[in-house]
């Protein structure tokens, strides 16, 4: 489906628009735009890939006007630009609604208004029962992208949400390898922590089956194992060779849960099991709730969450398996003498 088509990515000078362009640049698709607003990240993605059908666009989500050029033509686009740093969300809660809000309407009403066929909006645990600005603010991202996604506009808008894409940049794992070469404690916040695991692979192959799957207003979640934080900072030890390196618990940071929620309990009740992932689609009920206020839904309390407590959770073995497969990692690892 993307052959001879322009796909766009704002936010794309980031670890998932690097992960796209791994998987897409070799293929026959026609070109991709990195829509970004750092041009320094741009200039050395443009410098690294040497390749033409990359092209570059420099403008913010914030910035309507900026949208506009970029989008022209543009046949399907991946909106993964956010703030993501949740201590950093917490201390600037509007800065957080500025891109991760008011930058998403604008991304879709300029997407709409370019007729482009489909956005991909990414989203995040986070956003499930939020505690935090990030998150509650990604959560009214996703409302928005539900809301637009009602009005028959020729452009199909969708979302993906996942858990913590291992590696990332900005991520604990990269920070752990880092303390260790530096001869630095490990600091960790809670050792009982869990979170979910996964690649930025799997994060890409999420939002590709979200675009041959995708209806308006779906939401689609992959199934994902976890990990407690203490887990993954030993199993880290020992991959490196460094099994007594010491830990250092710092407690829990500004907005941080003990776990992340994927599903709400009342979402599974309409998610639909594809196996892999699930897919819940959009409540396409309209503001007459007069018939809804005598009939009740017993099997909502019934349902349960699909959270990172309840998830599979990961065996050592299992963590150090999908740590040596992880391509971001693996100059860090050789650098460790692991191969």
């Amino acid at each position: 489906m993307f052959k001879d088509k322009i796909l766009l990515i704002t936010g794309g000078t980031g670890s998932f628009g690097n992960a796209v362009l791994r998987r897409f640049l070799d293929t026959d698709i026609k070109e991709i735009r990195i829509f970004s607003r750092d041009e320094k990240k741009q200039d050395d993605m443009r410098k690294y890939y040497k390749n033409p059908k990359l092209k570059f666009y420099i403008g913010d989500v914030r910035n309507y006007d900026s949208l506009i050029d970029a989008f022209r033509g543009v046949d399907y686009i991946f909106h993964a630009a956010a703030l993501k740093q949740v201590p950093s969300c917490e201390f600037y809660p509007m800065e957080a609604v500025r891109t991760n809000v008011i930058g998403t309407e604008n991304v879709l009403n300029a997407a709409i208004n370019a007729g482009v066929k489909k956005v991909i909006c990414l989203s995040t645990d986070k956003a499930v029962y939020p505690i935090n600005a990030m998150g509650m603010t990604k959560a009214i991202m996703e409302k928005i992208a539900i809301a637009k996604s009602r009005a028959d506009n020729g452009t199909t808008i969708c979302v993906t949400r996942y858990g913590n894409v291992m590696a990332s940049r900005g991520s604990v794992i990269p920070l752990f390898i880092n303390q260790i070469r530096n001869n630095q404690p490990i600091t960790i916040t809670d050792p009982k922590m869990t979170r979910f695991m996964m690649s930025l692979d799997e994060a890409v192959d999420l939002v590709l089956f979200a675009f041959e799957n995708g209806r308006d207003g779906d939401i689609f979640v992959q199934k994902a194992p976890a990990a407690t934080i203490e887990l993954l900072a030993n199993t880290i030890r020992k991959l490196l060779n460094r099994p007594d390196h010491e830990i250092k618990i710092i407690g829990t940071r500004h907005g941080e849960k003990l776990y992340e929620t994927l599903i709400t309990r009342e979402e599974m009740v309409k998610a639909i099991d594809l196996g892999k992932y699930y897919r819940i689609p959009a409540d396409t009920r309209d503001l007459n709730y007069d018939k809804f206020f005598n009939d009740g839904e017993e099997v909502i309390t019934e349902a349960h969450e699909y959270n990172s407590h309840n998830t599979h959770r990961l065996t050592e073995e299992e963590l150090k398996e999908m740590l040596l497969n992880l391509k971001e990692i693996e100059e860090d690892l050789k650098e460790f003498g692991v191969k």
